[in-house]
């Protein structure tokens, strides 16, 4: 009895998960009828530009679509479609000691997205999606940047993946 129990609450689970479109174990619920997604090539607009960081930051993103999803890419006009721009990349001081000198500067990157559902136009958006890292002061930012790049632009796609796809 029991195991005719527990069989009849897999189904149910399964039917349940399956009816709302594609659900992964990621938390993203993608529309069934979704099969590719474009993610278009984030210009860099920033005041300070930094070389890499448009292509950083677009391959990043199209990686994780690619690593949480089942959807094709596709170089555009996906079902599920991606455009933004960077639109600032700063570092400031943020941790002042008693001798007024900064123990901790901040990199903040910040990029403006535009998200498209084809099958689901109350999912589109475009919002401003910010993000920092803090290194010591007595680091040269030269020294340290592209490990905190990747370490920005992985929290900036989480964010806009969870934005565009994930409906906690």
């Amino acid at each position: 009895m029991i195991k005719h129990l527990n069989n009849l609450l897999i189904i149910v689970s399964a039917l349940v998960l399956c009816s709302c479109g594609i659900y992964s174990f990621t938390g993203a619920s993608i529309p069934a009828e979704a099969k590719t997604v474009s993610v278009q090539y984030f210009p860099n607009n920033a005041d300070l530009v930094q070389p890499m960081l448009s292509s950083t930051i677009t391959n990043t993103l199209r990686d994780y679509f690619m690593n949480q999803t089942t959807l094709n890419e596709v170089p555009q006009n996906g079902d599920l479609a991606i455009e933004g721009e960077i639109i600032g990349y700063s570092t400031a001081p943020t941790a002042i000691t008693g001798n007024q000198t900064a123990a901790l500067n901040r990199l903040t990157i910040t990029v403006n997205v535009r998200f498209f559902n084809k099958y689901d136009e109350n999912k589109n958006f475009e919002q401003r999606f910010s993000q920092y890292e803090d290194y010591p002061s007595n680091m040269d930012l030269n020294s340290v940047q592209e490990t905190l790049i990747e370490t920005i632009c992985e929290k900036l796609c989480e964010d806009i993946f969870n934005k565009a796809v994930v409906n906690w």
